[in-house]
């Protein structure tokens, strides 16, 4: 299953679909909505998040391993730094690693002062990049102190992220760098909204893989998608969440259809976001979808 999928990453074409469990004991409603509108005929992979923006969910490695159960489709389950120490962490991958949710994407979260739940802390013992250094022992068949397993766990597919656009394109690459070193198998981005916004991600790896170690070459970046159908998210995601840029003309494109009626509003944001979605398939067809569990807009993205 997940040597299919790394497989699909590295030589040939790869979409996953993220998922995001509810505030809620079930996730099992939100596979029935993937299954009716036959999502999983329409992309390789699936994941799912971890508390984004530090509010309560249901728990993404079961979650996970749910969705797996479901369609026999590898999932790549979101860890955060955010809530977890090394003990924690280790922990949560040996139960993972018994029922076979071996995709991990590791993240260093939102901050807990954005929670729901009240006087909550962040642990963020370290970034990410722990998470991946942490994945490589238990791959070498040791927990992150050295100490060999009595059994060794079955291999672990480390995935990273990176921001889609900053100012200094050079930091992006060396975060890259740094990533790709640590073992991350494919790096996942932001929302990209423009072709040449993707070219320079796409040449900036290019270059962080010749400049980093020689032993993870096969890294691959997959572009973020996140469509766009209505001006208020246009404008927050290009205001207020740092690493993506919304260009000018979608903001200007959304604003003259919001004067004329909500439908005019999502047929203009949603035609922006389609052929997005297929030109970066056409320059790269590396993509992971993001649309905050809108699924009938997933389906009609990916048909």
């Amino acid at each position: 299953m997940f040597t299919t999928l790394i497989h699909k990453l590295q030589n040939d074409t790869y979409i996953t679909l993220e998922t995001t469990p509810g505030h809620s004991p079930q996730f099992a409603p939100t596979i029935d909505k993937i299954e009716a509108l036959g999502l999983e005929n329409l992309v390789d992979a699936f994941s799912t998040t971890d508390n984004p923006l530090a509010k309560l969910k249901y728990n993404a490695l079961f979650a996970a391993k749910m969705l797996q159960e479901r369609f026999n489709k590898p999932v790549i389950a979101t860890m955060s730094m955010r809530d977890r120490n090394k003990i924690a962490l280790q922990s949560d991958l040996l139960g993972a690693n018994e029922v076979d949710v071996r995709a991990i994407l590791a993240l260093t979260g939102d901050p807990a002062t954005r929670s729901d739940q009240p006087h909550s802390k962040g642990v963020f013992e370290a970034d990410s990049s722990l998470l991946l250094e942490i994945i490589s022992a238990f791959n070498s068949g040791m927990n992150y102190a050295g100490k060999p397993f009595v059994h060794k766990p079955k291999e672990i597919y480390p995935f990273a992220v990176i921001n889609s656009y900053a100012k200094n394109p050079k930091t992006l690459q060396k975060k890259m760098q740094k990533k790709i070193k640590n073992g991350a198998l494919g790096i996942i981005t932001q929302p990209v909204y423009g072709l040449e916004n993707a070219k320079l991600l796409l040449e900036l790896i290019e270059n962080a893989k010749k400049e980093c170690c020689s032993e993870n070459k096969s890294a691959e970046l997959i572009l973020g998608l996140f469509p766009i159908t209505k001006l208020r998210t246009a404008q927050f995601l290009s205001a207020h969440v740092p690493g993506i840029n919304v260009p000018d003309i979608w903001i200007e494109k959304l604003r003259v259809a919001n004067t004329r009626s909500p439908e005019e509003e999502y047929k203009v944001g949603f035609e922006l976001s389609k052929n997005l979605f297929d030109d970066l398939k056409q320059l790269h067809p590396k993509l992971h979808l993001m649309t905050a569990n809108q699924f009938q807009l997933a389906h009609d993205i990916l048909v």
